[in-house]
């Protein structure tokens, strides 16, 4: 797999009058039209594992969302908002003449894959969300019991931590990281891509919309809930999600529940990243999907 593939075209967008850098692969009919999570983080990671499908007649369309990556960064909180952050998909999309997509939505971005289909549903053809949910609140109730899992003792160091603010102390950043090796990235050795986004993360937008890490939500997201809406949502839906993913199972059941036109695959070695765990399988389930819409 080219991991570091060339794009075949770089162009910049502007959006609320900062670039924003969109990459392109491939010149198939089909768009494959990827939002990845974060928010903050750059587009490689999730780039990256899907470029070789441009050899099969897609055209892969990614780009680093503003605040992060080679797209500018501003410092203003009033700009990381999951509202505006629609707005930017739809003027890269309408910049790139992109029509009738399928829009792989992972974790963050997910929620505004969420969020765009909800406002723009004409423009997608097929959503795919994977690793990612409908309603933060009860995503959070799965992240305690994760959280849980450590035992009593760290939950109420992590809570003692948090109470203060103390989100940098070691044995804090200890348990978030024993967190992060079980439901995020199950692998020994994390791929270059990832890798190369976790390092070069914004923790503005991060911080103001998420919070201090994966497992505790106290930003402007934390309310969430689409749930409701999600009936709207007509277009086929493919959910992706791993037994052992932050965001896993249950939260892949209370979308499958509200939408009426969607299916789930549940990778059982996954948690966050699929595309790196369960390459194979992960694949194969994208691409049957694909080909059926």
């Amino acid at each position: 797999m080219n991991q570091r593939r060339t794009p075949d075209e770089t162009r910049q967008v502007t959006v609320d009058g900062f670039k924003v850098v969109t990459y392109s692969y491939g010149e198939g009919d089909h768009v494959l039209f990827l939002l990845n999570g974060g928010p903050g983080l750059p587009c490689d990671y999730l780039r990256d594992p899907h470029i070789p499908l441009a050899d099969e007649g897609y055209r892969i369309v990614a780009f680093d969302q503003l605040g992060c990556g080679n797209s500018d960064r501003p410092d203003d909180p009033a700009l990381w908002d999951i509202s505006r952050y629609v707005e930017e998909v739809e003027t890269v999309r309408e910049a790139l003449g992109l029509k009738n997509v399928h829009l792989l939505g992972q974790s963050w971005g997910g929620w505004l894959s969420i969020e765009y289909a909800l406002t723009y549903p004409r423009e997608v053809r097929s959503l795919i969300l994977a690793n990612t949910c409908g309603d933060l609140p009860h995503l959070t109730t799965e992240l305690n019991r994760m959280r849980n899992a450590l035992g009593s003792e760290t939950v109420a160091m992590m809570l003692h931590h948090e109470s203060l603010g103390n989100f940098d102390h070691p044995e804090y950043q200890a348990a978030i990281t024993i967190l992060n090796y079980r439901h995020v990235c199950r692998l020994k050795e994390w791929p270059d891509s990832l890798l190369a986004s976790v390092t070069d993360w914004n923790m503005g937008p991060y911080g103001t919309m998420q919070g201090p890490n994966e497992f505790l939500y106290i930003g402007n997201l934390k309310d969430w809930n689409r749930i409701p809406d999600m009936p709207k949502l007509a277009m086929p839906t493919l959910i992706i999600t791993g037994t052992h993913d932050e965001i896993g199972p249950a939260c892949a059941i209370r979308m499958d529940n509200a939408l009426p036109n969607s299916e789930v695959v549940v990778l059982p070695n996954s948690s966050h990243v699929p595309f790196y765990e369960e390459p194979d399988a992960y694949f194969a389930a994208l691409r049957d999907f694909l080909s059926q819409h």
